[in-house]
């Protein structure tokens, strides 16, 4: 199967805390993208800190300089003629405002991932909110750092009460490519 690159490309960019449920999110709607043919690409905020951000910690210009990376490689992917879906924390505001002016205004769409403290904690599926509550990651997003709630979002879900498909379901509804836009028709090879 061929992949199209449609001349609509977006940005969305998924925030919210460690375990809102950003990644689970990204990867079912690009998922749906490429099943319909349309070439897209994640861009996971754990996995560029393990190669592209490895450099950076976790300071407040650290994090700014990740999500501003991050930002630049989605715009770049953007004008290839790729969807992108970002999941990242991206826990200040200044900096979600930034990536918007980097990606582009009519590129973006901010997905806030609302999932309440509480659920992400009790899912804690990397342990960090324990080691945070234990001192060992002072600074962290949501016990020991802040997390601006998003003035401007495009689109809230809360993934508490809702599955993977319904999310997926609300936010295509909105913010997913219009009707036309599809990969090339298959060949039918004989």
């Amino acid at each position: 199967m061929q992949i199209s690159a449609p001349s609509d490309t977006r940005t969305l960019w998924f925030t919210g805390l460690s375990g809102a449920g950003k990644t689970t999110l990204a990867q079912a709607f690009a998922s749906r993208l490429q099943a319909r043919g349309i070439a897209c690409t994640v861009l996971d905020g754990d996995v560029l800190r393990g190669g592209l951000n490895a450099s950076l910690g976790f300071s407040a210009a650290d994090r700014s300089e990740n999500i501003r990376r991050t930002a630049e490689v989605a715009r770049l992917f953007n004008e290839a003629g790729l969807w992108v879906v970002a999941a990242l924390i991206s826990p200040q505001e200044s900096d979600r405002q930034r990536m918007r002016q980097i990606v582009g205004e009519d590129r973006c769409r901010l997905v806030w991932v609302r999932t309440p403290l509480a659920v992400c904690e009790a899912r804690d599926p990397k342990g960090l909110y324990a080691r945070a509550r234990a001192g060992q990651l002072p600074g962290f997003t949501g016990v020991g750092g802040a997390y601006d709630e998003p003035r401007d979002a495009d689109f809230e879900i809360d993934t508490a009460g809702a599955s993977v498909q319904a999310c997926v379901e609300a936010l295509w509804a909105t913010h997913g490519p219009p009707p036309t836009a599809q990969g090339p028709a298959r060949s039918a090879e004989r």
